[in-house]
């Protein structure tokens, strides 16, 4: 054998091929079969208009063959093959690729997926291999030839024996270390593993040989006897559903597709399969689950699609084609338009990619929206478990996606607690209504013993009851919808009053200032102010606040980690129902006993924090308020 070194490269060169561009060693398989693809794919092609290679597209194979003894591992394919020539060439210039010369020499190459373009692919061998043998001969060639080495220090080509045409390639791996178990790698399990994830869809069956234990059929009456015998399996796939018109893939079909590539044991609720042609071209199967993974709301959740090129796995988890709103769709898109790093695990312009992704971004938000006007029912229950990411998306980046996404929100409303978008709150109002109202709390339960709400009620007015964190301040940065305000009821800016109601409200706190004044002295700096106030119904008190800041707010902020020692405050305002009986008293009490006066007003503000779902800054003293009253 003829001892050469690589062309035109050097031994700094070979160490980066082998030990920098890819991440994991194990797609060294995925490289390998990729390249027996292409050659089988070039016969394929070459059968089309030579009658003489007399194969069709069943009769290609891709064998693998596994000696734990030896320590090896065989790629066989039936395809091309090489001359000395070519195996010269392809193998001794490193990144020089035959299959992109094919590909550029066979521009109608339309239904063959000529997969290698860089050349650089079969060099990741080397990351799991002190050894590499191709036992090569070209079709229609009477002469076999070999090409061997050992990595950096060149490699060497001869003559060799091989009775059928196509390539052999023998990868000798590495003995173990201590961090590295390359004898993982001949376990028919962990190789089958490996062909399902990155080379599942070769459109070329991948055969491998399993010992497995057969009854023996002349065993005796009455006895079970075993043999060990070998039997061959298909490890791929082959046609992905994916490329398959949605009229030939049932539901059963998704459905366990889904179950099988992403772990789930349920049904999705949804499935979206589409087909896209135009400045990037790409075919994407895409589902919503029924229910979220159990990390999803921690840091540990890691978004994105699996990302396919001509059928080959790129990368498990491409976070770049889903926006943070949509995380929790599942899926992949494959794309032949992609331009990728040599290491077939990067892209090389994210331009291809972006427009990938809004397309994809599009087509959910479009089918989430048939979803919500087609299947109320689904869409509420999809909405349950991920309403919440959707509101995030509204709300995060200072309100950027709010457009594309308000239509898409849900919130539960005080008639009948059903579920309402916004366009169908404002579908409601009267031409005169400029308001959306809402209130906060809890539960829906907590949110109706509110004072205020009993207010609200009683004037017909519809509420939007807010039960998750984000709701408010989502509302909050989408500002207005549809030219109608958010108001909260519990805000001062509610107020449902005539002019004339307005008038006689304030006649009264201003007639009454002094008390007024009094008791906020009484209360201290825990309120902005104290006043009387017509919207309440039965109750004697309730909190309100004003500015920006709410109480659900205020408790949302002040609970989120880092502002422990930064603390904000709502200025909170304690209202006094003006026709309930207690006002009589303060009344009363302003002219006789200013100091009784004050455990009034401190006992009324710690009734009102209870009500509003707020601690008590001293319950000891309200208790000992309380006792010396009931005393009296």
């Amino acid at each position: 054998m003829k001892k050469r070194k690589f062309k035109s490269e050097s031994k700094k060169l070979m160490d980066m091929m082998i030990n920098s561009i890819y991440t994991h060693k194990e797609i060294f398989l995925r490289e390998i079969i990729s390249n027996a693809s292409d050659a089988l794919d070039k016969l394929y092609f070459r059968s089309l208009t030579d009658s003489s290679v007399g194969l069709n597209a069943d009769d290609f194979f891709i064998r693998i063959e596994i000696d734990k003894p030896g320590r090896t591992i065989k790629v066989i394919d039936n395809g091309c093959g090489m001359t000395e020539e070519e195996l010269d060439t392809n193998l001794g210039t490193i990144a020089k690729s035959g299959s992109l010369d094919f590909k550029e020499d066979n521009e109608a190459v339309d239904n063959v997926d000529i997969i290698g373009q860089f050349g650089v692919g079969f060099y990741s061998a080397f990351m799991v291999c002190d050894k590499v043998t191709v036992e090569t001969k070209a079709f229609g060639s009477d002469e076999a030839f070999v090409w061997e080495s050992e990595g950096v220090d060149g490699y060497r080509i001869g003559e060799c024996n091989k009775d059928n045409f196509g390539t052999t390639v023998i990868m000798h791996l590495k003995e173990d270390t201590e961090d590295e178990n390359y004898s993982k790698y001949l376990d028919n399990y962990t190789i089958q593993s490996l062909v399902k994830k990155y080379s599942d869809y070769i459109r070329h069956p991948i055969l491998m040989d399993f010992e497995t234990s057969k009854k023996k059929e002349d065993a005796a009456e009455g006895e079970e006897e075993y043999e060990t015998v070998i039997e061959t399996r298909t490890l791929n796939s082959r046609i992905p559903i994916w490329k398959k018109n949605k009229n030939e893939v049932t539901e059963e079909e998704y459905n366990n597709f889904y179950k099988d590539k992403f772990f789930d044991f349920e049904d999705p609720i949804k499935v979206i399969h589409s087909s896209v042609e135009g400045n990037v071209t790409f075919k994407s199967l895409l589902y919503i689950p029924k229910h979220a993974p159990f990390n999803y709301y921690t840091k540990e959740y890691e978004k994105g699609l699996q990302l396919y090129s001509k059928g080959v796995l790129i990368t498990d988890k491409c976070g770049e084609l889903l926006p943070d709103y949509f995380s929790f769709v599942k899926g992949l898109v494959d794309s032949e338009d992609l331009s990728l790093n040599i290491s077939r695990e990067m892209l090389q312009h994210d331009s291809q990619l972006k427009l990938i992704a809004k397309t994809v971004e599009k087509r959910i938000k479009s089918e989430l929206e048939k979803m919500l006007k087609n299947e109320r029912e689904k869409y509420e229950e999809f909405f349950k478990v991920f309403g919440i990411q959707l509101k995030m998306g509204c709300y995060s980046m200072y309100g950027l996606n709010k457009e594309n996404l308000q239509d898409l929100l849900l919130f539960m409303s005080s008639e009948d607690r059903k579920y309402v978008t916004l366009a169908e709150y404002v579908d409601k109002l009267s031409e005169d209504n400029d308001k959306i109202y809402f209130a906060t709390g809890e539960t829906p339960e907590k949110i109706e013993m509110l004072p205020q709400f009993d207010s609200a009620k009683s004037k017909g007015v519809e509420i939007l009851m807010l039960t998750e964190y984000v709701d408010e301040f989502v509302l909050k940065t989408i500002g207005e919808y549809k030219g109608k305000k958010f108001v909260n009821i519990c805000d001062e800016d509610f107020d449902l009053d005539t002019d004339e109601q307005k008038a006689e409200i304030d006649k009264i706190n201003a007639d009454n200032a002094d008390l007024l004044a009094e008791m906020k002295n009484a209360i201290g700096e825990a309120v902005s102010a104290v006043k009387f106030t017509n919207r309440l119904v039965n109750h004697p008190v309730c909190l309100g606040s004003e500015g920006a800041i709410s109480l659900d707010m205020e408790k949302t902020l002040n609970a989120m980690p880092g502002n422990e020692d930064n603390k904000v405050k709502a200025k909170l305002v304690l209202e006094i129902n003006a026709d309930h009986p207690v006002s009589e008293k303060l009344r009363s009490l302003f002219d006789s006993d200013k100091e009784l006066l004050g455990k009034y007003s401190k006992i009324l503000f710690s009734e009102a924090c209870l009500i509003a779902g707020r601690s008590i800054d001293d319950p000891v003293e309200h208790s000992r308020f309380v006792c010396d009253l009931l005393t009296k």
